[in-house]
């Protein structure tokens, strides 16, 4: 029987759990610091067995998953190096910066324990092991990121687990997978904060700021409500290349404030131009760093029971509505709802009955 160690069964962790969990021949244990948690893990099903001894968990195991913050990652594995490991287990984690973990990995060598950086590309704006799904995965990339010193038999010993999440699976050294998730997840992170306080700013001597924000200013930011305490241990663990990104940023930025002085129309459309051309060229519909909303926006009479008749309708149809929120809903006025669903089909289908008996719009 191989064991499966997971140590943050979270959103992640327990996706990867669920993905685990009844493949013949796997038996999965979770561990968590709160009883109250371990309780909850084996309540829902998520594994097979749970426990607040980290010696317990480790000790035996195949693989161990470490699915805890970025900011906690160096202290776990101190606290696996003092344990007697099984010998040829692998360690893994996923987080979202790889150097500076796979440089704490290394110490694990010594113990004839092979650390392999791990990130799975895939998210929620859901959080915690109640939105865990065996789906989560799927279609995603999986990005590992061996050393030079790494058995490539362990990598594909791995990468045969990680099959069980239907996730396509991407090789690359830890320096280049900072470099290109900095680019395409921090900075843009950084950026929507940046916005979003710059307009917060605006807002505190004109109201009016925060008033017209709604839409389209809301959608294009809402990366910037993402978790402190997450970004802040991101962003520091990741600070070098972050910091020659905003330095790219900055030319960019002086860009536009030149061709702007200038009156310069055609650089405009140049920069337009060339950015659009790109941006259509990326994947639509594969999962990435960004989680991907997939919103529709419903207007309706403010009549009773008006939300309740939608939803029914959803449901009678089997489209899964993951959220719903009243937008505007007063006397003379349409109600708008905002509705949320889990994947692009679902979307779609909803959007197609709905535009039957209502205006919809995406």
């Amino acid at each position: 029987m191989v064991k499966i160690a997971i140590f943050g069964v979270g959103l992640i962790g327990g996706s990867l759990a669920l993905c685990f969990k009844g493949q013949p021949g796997l038996y999965v244990v979770g561990f968590s610091n709160r009883e109250s948690s371990v309780k909850k893990y084996i309540e829902r099903g998520v594994v097979d067995d749970a426990t607040t001894s980290l010696r317990e968990a480790a000790e035996g195991a195949d693989f161990i998953f470490l699915c805890v913050p970025v900011g906690m990652l160096e202290q776990y594995v101190e606290e696996l190096a003092k344990l007697q490991l099984k010998p040829g287990c692998i360690v893994t984690d996923v987080g979202s910066t790889k150097a500076s973990v796979v440089a704490y990995g290394a110490k694990l060598r010594e113990k004839n324990v092979t650390f392999i950086g791990g990130h799975p590309m895939a998210g929620s704006e859901k959080s915690g092991v109640e939105a865990a799904n065996t789906l989560l995965f799927e279609n995603a990339f999986y990005v590992l990121t061996p050393d030079e010193d790494t058995n490539s038999a362990d990598v594909e010993k791995l990468s045969r687990l990680l099959v069980h999440t239907r996730a396509n699976l991407v090789t690359v050294d830890a320096k280049s997978h900072d470099d290109i998730v900095g680019a395409i997840s921090h900075l843009p992170h950084i950026i929507a904060v940046a916005l979003v306080n710059q307009v917060r700013g605006y807002n505190e001597g004109n109201g009016l700021y925060e008033s017209l924000a709604a839409g389209g200013f809301r959608d294009i930011t809402r990366i910037a409500s993402s978790d402190p305490i997450v970004w802040r241990d991101i962003l520091i663990n990741n600070r070098s290349v972050l910091l020659r990104l905003l330095k790219d940023w900055n030319e960019q930025v002086e860009h536009f404030v030149r061709i702007l002085e200038e009156d310069d129309g055609e650089a405009i459309e140049r920069a337009f131009e060339t950015a659009g051309e790109f941006r259509n060229r990326l994947p639509e519909r594969r999962k990435g760093m960004i989680h991907s909303i997939y919103e529709c926006y419903v207007n309706v009479p403010d009549h009773p029971g008006i939300i309740g008749a939608i939803a029914t309708e959803l449901g009678n149809a089997r489209i899964n509505l993951s959220n719903i929120r009243i937008i505007e809903s007063r006397e003379e006025v349409p109600g708008v709802l905002r509705l949320s669903f889990r994947t692009q089909e679902d979307l779609d289908q909803a959007i197609t009955l709905l535009s039957r008996t209502y205006t919809v719009h995406r």
